[in-house]
């Protein structure tokens, strides 16, 4: 199986290395693999879905 570092993923995918990284950390990536300090991809995987969440509220009794 062929692999690609984060950084590929990431301009592949259009996001941030960082979020790559982060994917992978969670366990969203099938196949991502940790050698040492970088992440390996599988070339064929797929950009997991993101979940947009609801804007948070703001504090009730927030001081200024």
């Amino acid at each position: 199986m062929n692999y690609i570092t984060s950084a590929e993923a990431a301009k592949m995918w259009n996001v941030s290395q960082r979020r790559v990284q982060d994917y992978c950390k969670k366990g969203k990536i099938k196949g991502a693999a940790s050698i040492g300090n970088r992440w390996l991809i599988p070339k064929n995987a797929v950009k997991p879905e993101e979940k947009v969440g609801r804007p948070r509220k703001s504090p009730k009794n927030r001081t200024v």
